[in-house]
Formats: structure tokens, sequence, C-alpha cells
């Protein structure tokens, strides 16, 4: 059987939850959950991963940067300062553009995952686009010396049931996220602060951006990282909270 959750937990009404899947997602998501992974699901289709399963206290704190290149740089000095190990998932173009900067975040031991190549919402592209996008995207990768490259993030976190399936068969693994603090419209710090300590639980999966648009993520930061370890959570990668996951899956089978 399988269990399906309404967001926030809150008392829906069916026709609610109809127009805010349609307005999300463009079709009926609904998020699943089974013995490893909260995903989108579409039902026995194709998958987005949203936050890991396990009674586990993880986290995983992932940036989306898809222009500039000043913020990104005391993002990096925060997170080495605390000792934690993120995920970053950049556009092909700005890729490009920062060669220098993308090898200083591998370098550092940070998770990578791509936007595709241009930040263009998927929903609104012809399928075929969509893949042509994606193709030559891991292209422009492999040129700057990422060959594995298997994590996806949809550009806005826009998708469908075809782009989902398209990621899948093309040997993506498609990551969403659980907590969005809204980072990018630079609600204020506090605010930033609030929504993560406040919502964050074990196994989730931050969703936060390191473009020069976000003015106040890296202040929010310097309280966000030291307090969830005060609370006990341990950071991982995406490719780690996967590889966790998996194993603990395989292990009660």
């Amino acid at each position: 059987m399988q269990h399906f959750y309404a967001w926030n937990g809150n008392r829906i009404k069916k026709w609610g939850l109809v127009v805010i899947a349609a307005l999300f997602c463009s079709i009926f998501l609904w998020v699943e959950r089974d013995n490893a992974f909260s995903v989108f699901s579409t039902d026995k289709g194709p998958r987005a991963l949203i936050s890991s399963n396990t009674k586990s206290k993880d986290v995983a704190i992932t940036f989306n940067i898809s222009w500039g290149q000043e913020e990104v740089f005391p993002i990096l000095e925060s997170l080495k300062k605390n000792n934690v190990k993120a995920t970053f998932f950049v556009s092909g173009e700005w890729a490009e553009k920062h060669p220098d900067i993308l090898k200083e975040i591998t370098e550092s031991k940070h998770d990578l995952g791509m936007m595709g190549y241009r930040y263009k919402s998927y929903a609104k592209q012809d399928i075929a686009q969509v893949k042509k996008d994606l193709l030559y995207a891991r292209e422009v990768f492999k040129k700057l010396g990422y060959e594995e490259m298997d994590l996806l993030r949809p550009p806005h976190g826009h998708f469908n049931k075809e782009v989902l399936t398209l990621a899948e068969d093309l040997g993506f693994k498609v990551v969403q996220w659980s907590i969005n603090p809204e980072d990018y419209k630079n609600p204020g710090t506090q605010s930033i602060v609030d929504e993560i300590m406040k919502e964050t639980s074990g196994g989730d999966i931050i969703v936060l951006h390191a473009s020069d648009s976000v003015k106040q993520t890296n202040e929010a930061l310097k309280t966000v990282l030291p307090g969830l370890k005060q609370k006990g959570y341990e950071f991982v990668s995406i490719s780690e909270m996967i590889s966790k996951t998996e194993a603990k899956s395989s292990a009660v089978k």
C-alpha cells in the first residue's frame, strides 16, 4: 500500500490540494513515502527525491547557483568554518564562465549536481528541447572534467512527468527539497533562520542559493549551521544521503 502526505500535514480540502499540485508541478504529483525516501511520484512512475525517510539525524544542505561570483565565496567560507559538506547545483552556463569557482567547490569536497545548461524552466519547454539542454549540459561538464554528473535539480524546481521520465532515462537522479526558506526573496536574515531552525527534522533537504541575488543567506548560515549541529543534526551531501539510505534499505530487506 502506498502512503501519501499533504504539504505541512494540514487538513487541506481535496480541491485545494489539486490546485496546489497543479500549480507546482503542472501535473498531479503527490508526496509519497516508501521505505527509503520521500518523493514526488506519479504512482509507479518516475520520482524526484525530496527527503530521506530514515530515522537518522542527517540533514542535507544544498545551494543553487545560476549567476554571479561574489556571494559564493563567503558561503564556502562559512561551510568550511563549520566543517559542513554541502551539495551545489549549478547551471552548465554558469559552470563554463566560472571553472575556477567550480574547482574550489569540488576541491572543498562538496557534492556537485547540475541544473541543466540554461536556467530556464523545463516545465515551460518542449520535451525535445529539455533533452537537448540536458545532453548539452552533460557534455559541458565533461569538458570541464566532471564525468559523473548524475544529480539533477530542474531549473526553478519546475518539472512534470515527461521531464522526470526523461531524466530517469538519461540516468539522472532528480533532487528537490523539503525545506525552502525562500532566501532568494531576501526576506530578512531572521526569517531565513527561523524557517530552517523551526521546520528542519532528520532526513530533510534544505534548498538555499549562492547566486549574487541573495544578500542574507550567508549571514543566516552563521546561525543555522552551528544551531542545527547543537540540535544533534549531522550535515551530509546528497550522495551520502542516498548512499546511507540505500544501504539501510538493503539491510532491512
